[in-house]
Parts: C-alpha cells; sequence; structure tokens
C-alpha cells in the first residue's frame, strides 16, 4: 500500500489533515523512518515498535498524532490525552492547527526526549 492508497480510505478532509501532519514530522525529523500499516503511519528510529516516536492514526473526524512515552513528557499547555502507562496523543481537526506554535514545540521536545533514549548525547 503506498500513501495515496493509505488516505483514500478517509474522508478528504481528513486525509487531507493527515498528508500535512506527516509533512510536518518529516520537517522536525526528516531523518525519520516512516512505516505504514493499514490503520497507521509510524515514524521512528527503525522499523519496530520499539522505535516509534510519532504515530498517525487517522479517524473519521479527526486525526491523532499519537506520540510514543508522552505520558513521560511534561505538558504544561495540556495538548497530551490519553490515559495509557506509555502513550499520548494529541486529536487534529483542521490543518491550520498544526501551526500552533505549541504543537510544534511538544513534537520537539518529544523528538528530543526519544533521541536521548535512542542516541544518548546527540
Amino acid at each position: 500500500m503506498n500513501l495515496d492508497e493509505f488516505l483514500s480510505a478517509y474522508p478528504e478532509d481528513i486525509s487531507k489533515i493527515a498528508a500535512a501532519l506527516r509533512d510536518r514530522i518529516l520537517v522536525i525529523f526528516p531523518d525519520a523512518v516512516e512505516t505504514m500499516d493499514k490503520n497507521n503511519l509510524g515514524f521512528g528510529f527503525g522499523r519496530g515498535y520499539k522505535d516509534l516516536v510519532f504515530v498517525i492514526m487517522p479517524y473519521r473526524s479527526h486525526v491523532n498524532l499519537g506520540i510514543a512515552r508522552g505520558a513521560e513528557l511534561s505538558d504544561e499547555l495540556d495538548l497530551l490525552e490519553g490515559s495509557g502507562k506509555l502513550h499520548r496523543h494529541v486529536k487534529i481537526r483542521s490543518v491550520q492547527e498544526l501551526e500552533n506554535v505549541d504543537l510544534i514545540q511538544l513534537m520537539r521536545i518529544a523528538l528530543q526526549a526519544a533521541r536521548d533514549r535512542f542516541h544518548p548525547g546527540t
């Protein structure tokens, strides 16, 4: 399956959000290894689950930006949702939300935390 096929399973507005979120992730994390299954796009340091940093999870009314080990992050702006022991997500309902400087900063913090775990000292 390619990206266009993946996105075609969702309404046009959701596909646009997911595509724009993918672009935003790749700007912040240009060396990401991108993976795809029938429900999610993953971005990490390798192809395995333990290597994930971000996940794009489209739904009918929004797109979740999953942040691996997001429960460990400081979220002073209260952007993260979820109650799992490790992971958190941010619901994205429009392309314009991807310009939110707080969201961009959270993504940078999450990526740096992941780099520190996978590649200490970089």
